[in-house]
Order: C-alpha cells, then sequence, then structure tokens
C-alpha cells in the first residue's frame, strides 16, 4: 500500500469528522437533540468534552493542556510511523488501522487546539458562531471536543435480581461520540480482531539475474 493511500484515508476522516463538526457547533444550540432519519434509536445530541474520546475528563484546565500536548505529540510520533510502516510494506489492513488511528487523533487534536479560537461558546439558548470578532470562548490548546453522534437503541431496567443493579434503568448504546472517535474504536478493534493477520511485510521478491558464460559445462567437466 502506498503512502498517498494512506493520507487519502486521513483526509476522507479529517474532512467529514471536521465538516460534521463545524455544522452542528453553527447550527444547533448545546445540548440539541435530532432523530436521524426519523429513527429513534440513532440521534444527533450536541454536547462538547474537554478530556479524551468518549467523554472521559482528565483534571482541570491544567489536565486539559496536558491531553492536548499529549495528543500533539501522539500525532507527530504517528505521523513518523506511519510513513514508516508503509516504507517497510507492512500489510495493507495494518496500514489502513493506523491511518484511522492517526486520523481520529488529529480530528480531536484539531478541536482542542483551535476551537477555542474560532469560535463563540455554544449553550443551551445560542448557537455559537465562527470566526468571532471579538474572539472565541478559550484560548489556544484550551478548545472542546465537539460530539454528537448518539445510538440509545435499548433503554430498560435490570432484572431485581441482579446483585446491586436490580432495578436500576440501563441503556445501550450510552456514550455520545463523533466520528474522530469512532476512526479511532474502529481502527483499535480492528488490529486487536486481525493482529496476527495485519503484523506482517509484504516484501518483494528478488530477481537474481542469470549470468551466460561460453565455459561448456558437462558431467565430464564436474568430475574433473
Amino acid at each position: 500500500m502506498k503512502l498517498r493511500s494512506a493520507v487519502g484515508i486521513i483526509l476522507l476522516v479529517i474532512i467529514a469528522d471536521q465538516a460534521l463538526k463545524i455544522w452542528i457547533k453553527t447550527n444547533f444550540p448545546f445540548g440539541h437533540v435530532m432523530d436521524i432519519g426519523g429513527l429513534p434509536w440513532a440521534k444527533l445530541y450536541f454536547i462538547e468534552n474537554e478530556g479524551m474520546a468518549w467523554g472521559w475528563k482528565f483534571g482541570g484546565d491544567w489536565g486539559k493542556m496536558i491531553l492536548t500536548l499529549f495528543r500533539l505529540a501522539a500525532v507527530i510520533f504517528g505521523s513518523w510511523y506511519l510513513a514508516r510502516i508503509v516504507k517497510q510494506q507492512y500489510s495493507k489492513g495494518f496500514i489502513i488501522c493506523a491511518s484511522l488511528i492517526y486520523a481520529g487523533a488529529l480530528g480531536n487534536l484539531l478541536d482542542s487546539m483551535f476551537y477555542g479560537l474560532l469560535f463563540t461558546k455554544s449553550d443551551y439558548a445560542t448557537v455559537a458562531t465562527m470566526f468571532p470578532p471579538q474572539g472565541g470562548y478559550a484560548g489556544f490548546l484550551h478548545g472542546r471536543v465537539v460530539d454528537m453522534l448518539y445510538f440509545p437503541m435499548v433503554h430498560s431496567t435490570f432484572p431485581k435480581w441482579v446483585p446491586m443493579l436490580g432495578g436500576k434503568e440501563f441503556e445501550f448504546f450510552s456514550p455520545i461520540f463523533n466520528i474522530a472517535d469512532a476512526a479511532i474504536s474502529f481502527g483499535v478493534l480492528t488490529l486487536l480482531f486481525f493482529q496476527k493477520r495485519f503484523l506482517t511485510r509484504h516484501v518483494e521478491p528478488v530477481d537474481h539475474p542469470t549470468l551466460e558464460t561460453d565455459t561448456e559445462v558437462s558431467d565430464r567437466a564436474h568430475v574433473l
């Protein structure tokens, strides 16, 4: 697989991820919920988080900055590593998964680095604007990641006999995420399931030229 193919995958994920985030951010107030295609179990639910994928958080403003810098370091390392595995001819599946993970990390990094500068604050009554003349809602490295994909397929209660959880409500699938998160998760899970198949290199066969000679070769010559 060539490097330009990996770059193409990354660009597709980044463009789709950022286009959806910008559309959500500039068209809906914080907390807005709407069905996708009229399906009650597939929704767009606009939230923002200051932490990691799937809404996990990591300690306040300093934690936010550390997390963003960690993402930046991971993307820089990922750039080198992706070029390396392409050059060393790892399997196509492994390179695709690495590209998806890289694209997801870069997509959320862009939110963390620039969204605080590019947008006004979203709240329950106000839709954010882009490129505000008075400046954005936060400084560099302090942007919040936009999430919106929500698939509450099952909503029920645990049976009474389940220890500690009996009678309590549960929901599947409850996380709210974005395309970047989905790319990371799909890449990681696929690698885990197919690691033995993917962690191989494709080595091109080497053609050894045949040397022609005028010397007579015979069984008698070999014996002598």
